[in-house]
Formats: C-alpha cells, sequence, structure tokens
C-alpha cells in the first residue's frame, strides 16, 4: 500500500458531495494498477477514513452520514459511542445495532439521526477492537444449601450492569475482591461474559483498588534487571575532575532547592544575586541526559513510560531510584551534575540576556516550601533563620523578582484557575485517614515563576536557532466551546461579549477574577478549564493561551518528565556547537516521536492518578457514614447535586430518589422542584448527610440533612 496513493484518493473525495461509483472514482484517481487501488481503499476504510457503501460506492463518512466513535458506555438494551469529532455529544445505540461491538471498539455508525434521546445511531463496521480487559468486583448471589451462589463481576466503568462470570473463570475469587477480567460476547445468547484473569485483593482497600487501576491504565511499575542493572552503573559513575573542567563551576554559588518536605527526587534548584539593575537568575536543573544516553535502555524504558506517576501511597518512577533519587537528585552539600539556564533580568524581569550551560553545583540548603513560606511571611525561628543563613539573602531577593513576575503574568492574561488539589494521609498500612485541601505559599508561586522564566529561555533559545524540539503547546479554545461557556456566565449573570473567538487571554482572566467576588467562582473555573484544549507537547512552536506566552517548553523535570529529558540531549548538541543542518537530520524525527508518545503517555498518567485519588476519598469517607457536613453546591445535573465539604471532598445528592418531588434542571445553574418550590443553585451553602461510599467505583453519595 503506497502512501501517496491514499493522499490522492482522500484529496479527490474531499471534493465530492455525492458518494461516488468505486470504477468512477478509480479512473478519477488514475490508478491504473486494480490491487494498488484495492489496497489502499482498504487501509483507508479500516482506519475510519471513507466508507464502503453496499461494496459499490464510496465516499468521505460525512458524506454518507456516517461518523467515526468508540464505544465508551454499554447498557442492558442500548449503549453509547463517543464520536471523534470532540465537538459532538455521545450517540445512542440500540442493541440490536451494535452487533458485536463492545466497549473500547473503535466503529464506523451510520444512520446518524436525532430522536427523543439525542443522536441515534447503528454500528456499520467495527474498525478497531478494544482491550477486552476489564476490572471489577466480585458479586456472588447466595446460592441454595450446600451449593455456590452464581457469580458476577461489577465493572468499574464501561459496562453499567454485572457481568454473569463464565462457568469456570473464577479462579478463586471471593465476594467483594478486586479483579482483572476478559470479557467476551456470546453470538448465540447475545450476552457479554466475563473470565477473572487475576484477584488483587479486597475491593473495600484503596491500595488494592490503585493496584488495579495502575494495571488497566498499561502502566508498568516495575523496571527489568537489566534497566536497574544499568542505572546502577551509570549512578556509581564518578564526578571527575576531567568532567568538571568541561563544566561551569558554581559550587561556590548560593545555590538552593526548595521542594516538599517528603520529596526525594530533586531536580531544579536556583540562585538569585541582584544586579546594579535588575538580577541574574540561575535555575540548575539535573543533568539528566548525561546519565540517559540515546539508545541505552535507560532512555528506551523512560520513553515507553513518558513521566513519573504519583499517588497517595506511591510514586512509579520513570527512571530507577539508582537515576532519580541518587546521581540525578540535587541533594545538599553534594556536587551535581546540572544543565543551567543563566538569565540576566532587568528592573521590570524583562530578558536582557540567557545563555545555557552544562554545570556543576553544591547545593548549599536543601529547602522546603513550609520552611521557606515562613522566612517569607517573617514567622521563622532562629533554628530556621540558621539553617537557611547560607542562602538568607538569596530567598528575599528571590521573593521580590518572584512577585514582580507574577504581576507581569497577571497583566498579560496568564489564567489562575481554580483547582481543589487534595492531600491524603495514610496510616501503616496504606489506609486513608485524613484529607485536606492543598494549600499553595509564596514558596511554590516563587518556584513556579522561576521555573516558567527558565522552561521560556529554552525555547526562545531553540526557536531562535531553528532546532528540531518539543514545545509545549496549549492552543486557543475553539469557538462551539467558547459559546458553550459564554452561555453559562450569562446565565451566572456576568458580561459575556468578549467571549467570542479571537478573544484574549485578559478576557478570560477578568471573567475569572469577578467570578472570584462571587458564588460562581468554582463553577467558571471549572468551565472555562473545560473549555481550554488540551495542552500537549508538539514539535511546532503553537504558543501556551493559559500562560499567554508565545513560546514555552518543558525543562526543568527530566527526572520525571521524558519531553525535558529530550530537549535537554538536543540543547546539549546546540551548545556543544554541533551544526544545526547535523542536530536536523539525528533529531527530527525523534522529536516528533517524543512530543507524540509524552503526550499520550501524560494523559494516562493523569487518568490513573484522578481515578486512585477518588477511591481514597471513597475510602475515607466510607468511615464517616451518617456525619453531619456543611458544603457548597459544586455542580448540578439532571439527576442530583454535587456537594463539596470542608475536606475538599466531592459527593452526589441524587435527587430523583426524593419521595414526593419533581425537580426540574434548568441546564446551566439551578434545579427546582415543582412541587415544593425548594430549588437549589451552584455556589449555595447546603447541609448534607454522608450516605455511602464505595471504594471499588471512588463514588461517594450524601443525602440533604433532614431529607429521609
Amino acid at each position: 500500500m503506497n502512501i501517496k496513493d491514499t493522499e490522492i484518493i482522500m484529496n479527490i473525495l474531499k471534493d465530492q458531495q455525492e458518494p461516488v461509483e468505486r470504477r468512477d472514482l478509480q479512473l478519477m484517481t488514475g490508478l491504473l494498477e486494480t490491487e494498488d487501488f484495492n489496497n489502499a481503499i482498504a487501509y483507508l476504510e479500516s482506519k475510519g477514513q471513507l466508507v464502503i457503501i453496499k461494496r459499490k460506492k464510496i465516499a468521505l463518512p460525512s458524506a454518507a452520514n456516517c461518523i467515526a466513535a468508540t464505544i465508551v458506555r454499554y447498557s442492558r438494551g442500548f449503549a453509547f459511542a463517543h464520536p471523534e469529532d470532540e465537538d459532538m455529544p455521545d450517540i445512542y445505540i440500540n442493541t440490536s445495532c451494535l452487533k458485536t461491538a463492545l466497549p473500547g471498539d473503535r466503529v464506523m455508525l451510520k444512520n446518524i439521526r436525532d430522536t427523543e434521546k439525542g443522536l441515534s445511531g447503528e454500528v456499520d463496521k467495527v474498525l478497531e477492537k478494544g482491550s477486552r480487559i476489564i476490572t471489577g468486583t466480585i458479586e456472588r448471589e447466595k446460592g441454595a444449601k450446600g451449593r455456590k451462589g452464581k457469580a458476577y463481576v461489577l465493572p468499574d466503568n464501561l459496562f453499567s450492569y454485572r457481568l454473569r462470570i463464565v462457568q469456570g473463570g473464577e479462579l478463586k475469587s471471593r465476594n467483594g475482591d478486586k479483579v482483572k477480567a476478559a470479557i467476551s460476547y456470546n453470538q448465540k445468547e447475545k450476552r457479554v461474559y466475563a473470565r477473572v484473569i487475576r484477584i488483587y485483593g479486597n475491593a473495600g482497600s484503596a491500595k488494592i483498588c490503585a493496584d488495579a487501576i495502575i494495571d488497566a491504565n498499561g502502566i508498568p511499575n516495575k523496571f527489568t534487571v537489566a534497566v536497574k542493572h544499568e542505572a546502577a552503573l551509570k549512578a556509581a559513575e564518578p564526578i571527575t575532575d576531567e568532567e568538571i573542567a568541561k563544566r561551569l563551576d558554581l559550587r561556590d554559588e548560593a545555590i538552593f532547592t526548595i521542594d516538599g518536605e517528603d520529596a526525594k527526587d530533586l531536580d531544579d534548584a536556583i540562585s538569585v544575586k541582584k544586579l546594579e539593575k535588575g538580577w541574574e537568575l540561575g535555575v540548575h536543573i539535573a543533568d539528566v541526559s548525561h546519565y540517559v544516553t540515546k539508545g541505552s535502555m535507560l532512555d528506551k524504558e523512560a520513553m515507553e513510560r513518558g513521566t513519573s506517576v504519583y499517588f497517595a501511597d506511591r510514586v512509579i518512577p520513570m527512571l530507577p531510584v539508582e537515576i532519580s533519587n541518587g546521581c540525578c537528585s540535587l541533594n545538599a552539600g553534594v556536587k551535581k551534575l546540572t544543565f543551567s539556564a543563566m538569565m540576566i533580568l532587568d528592573d521590570n524581569a524583562e530578558f536582557i540576556d540567557y545563555r545555557f550551560e552544562k554545570s556543576v553545583i553544591v547545593s548549599k540548603v536543601r529547602g522546603v516550601y513550609s520552611e521557606v513560606n515562613k522566612i517569607l511571611d517573617h514567622t521563622a525561628d532562629d533554628e530556621l533563620k540558621e539553617k537557611y543563613a547560607p542562602v538568607y539573602e538569596s530567598i528575599l531577593e528571590a521573593q521580590k523578582l518572584a512577585e514582580l513576575l507574577k504581576e507581569k503574568a497577571r497583566k498579560r492574561g496568564e489564567l489562575e484557575i481554580e483547582s481543589t488539589e487534595l492531600r491524603f494521609v495514610l496510616d501503616e498500612f496504606g489506609v486513608c485517614t485524613g484529607v485536606s485541601a492543598r494549600e499553595r505559599g509564596k514558596a511554590e508561586e516563587l518556584i513556579e515563576q522561576f521555573m516558567i522564566m527558565a522552561n521560556r529561555a529554552a525555547a526562545l533559545y531553540a526557536k531562535s536557532a531553528g532546532i528540531p524540539f518539543v514545545y509545549r503547546v496549549h492552543e486557543a479554545p475553539e469557538k462551539e466551546r467558547l459559546e458553550t461557556l459564554s452561555e453559562l456566565a450569562a446565565a451566572c449573570g456576568f458580561e459575556t461579549r468578549r467571549l467570542k473567538s479571537g478573544l484574549h487571554q485578559t478576557d478570560l482572566a477578568a471573567l475569572i477574577t469577578k467570578a472570584k467576588e462571587t458564588k460562581y467562582s468554582a463553577l467558571i473555573s471549572s468551565q472555562v478549564l473545560r473549555t481550554m484544549a488540551k495542552a500537549r507537547y508538539d514539535v511546532r512552536p503553537l504558543g501556551h493561551f493559559g500562560l499567554s506566552l508565545e513560546d514555552y517548553c518543558h525543562f526543568t523535570s527530566p527526572i520525571r518528565r521524558y519531553p525535558d529529558t529530550s530537549i535537554h540531549r538536543i540543547l546539549s548538541s546546540l551548545i556543544a556547537g554541533v551544526p544545526v543542518d547535523k542536530i536536523e537530520s539525528e533529531f527530527a524525527d525523534f522529536a516528533k516521536q517524543s512530543a507524540a508518545m509524552s503526550s499520550e503517555r501524560e494523559l494516562r498518567a493523569m487518568r490513573a492518578e484522578r481515578e486512585t485519588e477518588k477511591c481514597y476519598a471513597a475510602e475515607y469517607m466510607s468511615r464517616h457514614i451518617g456525619e453531619e457536613h456543611n458544603g457548597i453546591i459544586s455542580g448540578i445535573t439532571n439527576k442530583g447535586i454535587y456537594v463539596v465539604i470542608e475536606n475538599g471532598i466531592e459527593g452526589f445528592v441524587n435527587l430523583t430518589e426524593q419521595p414526593y418531588s419533581y425537580f426540574e434542571f434548568n441546564g446551566t445553574t439551578m434545579t427546582r422542584d415543582s412541587f415544593s418550590g425548594i430549588s437549589y443553585s451552584i455556589g449555595d451553602p447546603v447541609a448534607i448527610i454522608v450516605r455511602s461510599a464505595s471504594v471499588a467505583q471512588g463514588s461517594i453519595d450524601f443525602v440533604i440533612n433532614g431529607s429521609s
């Protein structure tokens, strides 16, 4: 199959409003070899880029009222498919029109039409089968005396009902076990069955559920013996005088790290000097690419993982601990190899100059966010002041510079979107015993601003040199999503005339600022976040809308992010004087591969982290059933309301279960009972009682305090 043949076919079909006879299309393409033409058609059909109608006519899906989609929910009697066109709603499919499609399958849908249930369609063809592997919880019915009852798997997602386990497919699972299962469709019985292939343990344990989530998302959590051996050898390499002689020697400089108290992979350090006019800002990053060399086993493993993944009870690192917590961790008092961004900023915190150099440092202090915050708010005691004495003046200067950078970011329209990050406290057995909203202080903001500056400088440097690169990009919101935001903002009483295509970041920033003064603050922040395109990696410098920056990349965390390691490797060649054309030939394909893989792995990690957080929150609340709490309404649906309580945990109140009530949702901010006149609006305070919590499902249910 020739790619050029497929391009010819697609270009012709794009100009056709109606399906084209197969023979006519072949003549139009000029592809005289029938075998070549048929191979190209078969390939494009398998990818969902065209459809074949009754074996005679060919068209683009849009010209044949067809849509490529993925089956995302499967219920008794019907299913839903999520279109690849993100602006379309999910499409309802009756089970009789599913053929053999199962959740996760990529399908071509036909006969798309509007119905009372919304958009409806039928499966025309399964383009690509999903994994057929799910996770769930064993539910066993009570059997007759002396006999086992029927066993089922209640899936964690995708299916809305429990699946019968095939005979002999239970392993030694017990009621309440979290399991991995393979699913299959019995054509004769028109039923989906499950076969248990792994038992994790008690589904009431968030730790066990995390094991299942990690497995289900395909996140590798062990390194091979060969990779660990290579890491140990690299970590044992001494830093020689010859290596130091090649580098900028910063061992005597007032350089320090600031991280969380429990952090072990310290990959960034800073230095700040006040100049006669402006500052010298140094951001010194662990030189991971010195140890993780191109094509090594470590490198291949790091690219495959893409990122470290963080859970309440563990970290699954991108690199073995010998690297991440060992030779590349910038521990205080130890000489370390680094890659430094040295930036000269004027009194307005604008770039005067910047350069990148391989360096060697010795961090003077292992800073901790909570301790530095005490220095910055002038509550530090003598013991803390003594610890930070070698860098005390640098910290004060750093704060002045950080405040100026923060103000500049605000003026250019950087979006400060509210989000609640939860902090989980676990006991010695890994059980969640405490939850609170994670707080950010001045020290956290200081480091964030300095890392942004280093990332900007790296992107500017690469762009000006014209070399292949991996940029961090965040594109402007699409028109349809802005329209949805505008409707919601208008319903909340905000001015919306500037919320349209071509808007500037300051327009969204202004909306967020105005919302902060109202009960709609969390709602508007959440909707703005949904309006945004997903940040990703790309070889093109497309800019970062959320930060309101034209040039941006990720340079500062090579221990835990592969794109950072990638650009360290590319920039190392540039500063070593390698000609641009040679850098192009060596790294062009590598940059594309790194960008694509890193984007996909980031989404995988975020999905797994979000799912496990829900399990830990449910585990904590399962020990507080019946308790009363005050909360704020954070969301509304046709079925009920979401409420966030004081510790940041969100639960759902099902209003359809309340007797003698009929709540009608207005589609934006309020639901009202037509019988009693009771209404609930976004941002309203409400008292609730914790009704139930399912660790396995990661769900928490509340009831209104006073309702039955």
